[in-house]
């Protein structure tokens, strides 16, 4: 027997959630980068493209079976599909996915937490010497830091969805926020700021090829949380009078709003650092970019606002990152422990210590994946190349599998589920949506060139990432 349904207190709770899960590292770092290598303006505007005409569609899908279902991934598509066994697989690929980015994902934020440690001690000078990141990674601190990190993530899950998730991202939303605009104002007042500015909104679209298109549409789609099983869990927790596709919209907006400023903090920040600097040739690696890169950068804010103020504004920037993360961790690990109280009837306290431990073993494996243990450093190969466990794990349940969950998502809803029903849920809680050419749109996108786009998406990562070769 299935667990008792939790359910967000208010539709603001839900959108703050659902924008915590959205707003992650790669909105921070990876969005700016790739927005300032691949035509500036114009990469933004192809983003907010694909995030309002492709990805919002597959959102407002993913809600829909949540809250039709009123359970998990597993159980949505069990109970939508009428028990069909073919269909029960994707809702086993929705648990799976988010369960193992977890993993790698709880590593990368752990770093964050040690050098927001290491900033707070007064350390940003070592922060900044190219040595530092190897040792420090490969140091026994880090378990200290992956225990400390998980006690925190799970003592909001422990609380529930309302009292937790919900609360957590009341507090924690608007702090970014703010936090975040108090970084921009700040550096736009350095010295050759505005060089970043006018190169990060500056359209360049002869930079626009069919690898820039892709590399926007995967940024849109990744940054909005699809694929992951999460929409599907926090749909379950809506109410029935709210809207689906304004809820839908409310998230993509804010979503994209942090990523474009984001931008605003990084570009000038660069600029600053080296106003002769070719941003093109930044690293695509957004942990090579926090990590190598942007102490560097803090460090020379010095000059200007001395190496206490300096070593602060690293403080608050690793502090928003790592908010950023605990956010979009907490609403990943949801998915697993929704799935053990629908499937298991499991309390909430014992779902949380059974995948904790879980993810505890297998991200201690990540960990280790970076010298410290050679089995798990040169776990495989690929594509010609040697790939550690935190890499294998990256590649298959973030690069591949993500797309593939989006595009059955897409032909369930329409082919399976049957686009009658999947009206009638999006009209529930907003009549004016019955009839309006955004549901005409919906209608016809899910079922035609959406999952088209998404099936060529995962061919090429495929080929990609397994045998080396691109089609795009």
């Amino acid at each position: 027997m299935s667990a008792v349904r939790e359910h967000f207190g208010s539709r603001l709770g839900f959108i703050l959630a659902a924008a915590g899960s959205a707003v992650g590292i790669g909105n921070l770092v990876a969005f700016p980068v790739a927005a300032t290598k691949s035509g500036g303006g114009a990469f933004l505007l192809v983003y907010a493209l694909f995030v309002f005409f492709i990805c919002l569609p597959v959102m407002m899908a993913e809600l829909a079976l949540g809250r039709r279902a009123d359970k998990d991934p597993v159980g949505a598509y069990r109970q939508l599909s009428g028990g069909s066994r073919p269909w029960t697989i994707p809702g086993w690929l929705a648990l799976a996915t988010p369960f193992m980015i977890a993993v790698f994902y709880l590593v990368v934020t752990v770093w964050v937490l040690g050098y927001l440690v290491e900033t707070l001690r007064g350390n940003l000078d070592q922060l900044a010497t190219e040595a530092h990141f190897g040792q420090f990674i490969n140091s026994p601190i880090v378990f200290l830091y992956l225990v400390l990190l998980m006690l925190g993530i799970n003592g909001i899950l422990a609380m529930g969805v309302k009292d937790g998730i919900e609360r957590a991202a009341k507090t924690l939303m608007p702090m970014l926020f703010v936090m975040l605009l108090g970084l921009v104002f700040f550096v736009l007042t350095r010295e050759h700021a505005m060089l970043g500015v006018k190169y990060y909104l500056i359209p360049d679209f002869a930079k626009i090829d069919g690898a820039v298109v892709s590399k926007a549409m995967a940024q849109a789609f990744f940054s909005l949380s699809l694929g992951m099983g999460i929409m599907i869990t926090y749909g379950s927790y809506m109410k029935r009078r709210d809207s689906i596709p304004g809820s839908s919209r409310a998230v993509a907006i804010t979503d994209t709003l942090v990523a474009f400023t984001a931008g605003l903090l990084i570009l000038p920040s660069i600029f600053h650092f080296n106003p002769q600097i070719d941003p093109t040739e930044l690293s695509d690696s957004s942990a090579g970019m926090i990590f190598l890169f942007l102490p560097k950068i803090f460090l020379a804010l010095q000059d200007s606002v001395g190496y206490f103020g300096a070593s602060a504004f690293a403080a608050v920037f690793f502090f928003l990152v790592l908010v950023a993360a605990v956010t979009s961790l907490v609403s990943i690990i949801e998915v697993p422990i929704a799935t053990l109280r629908d499937e298991r009837g499991m309390e909430r306290k014992k779902a949380i210590y059974t995948v904790a431990a879980v993810q505890f073993v297998l991200a201690i494996a990540c960990a280790v994946s970076f010298g410290m243990v050679n089995f798990f450093t040169q776990f495989v190969q690929l594509a010609g190349a040697d790939k550690s466990f935190f890499d294998l794990v990256e590649i298959i349940f973030y690069d591949t599998i993500l797309p593939l969950n989006g595009l059955l998502v897409c032909l369930f809803v329409i082919y399976k589920w049957k686009r009658s029903n999947f009206d009638q849920e999006l009209q529930m809680g907003d009549s004016a949506f019955a009839g309006s050419i955004s549901q005409k749109y919906i209608n016809f996108s899910l079922g035609t060139f959406i999952p088209l786009i998404l099936l060529l998406i995962f061919i090429n990562t495929v080929a990609l990432k397994f045998f080396g070769h691109s089609f795009i």
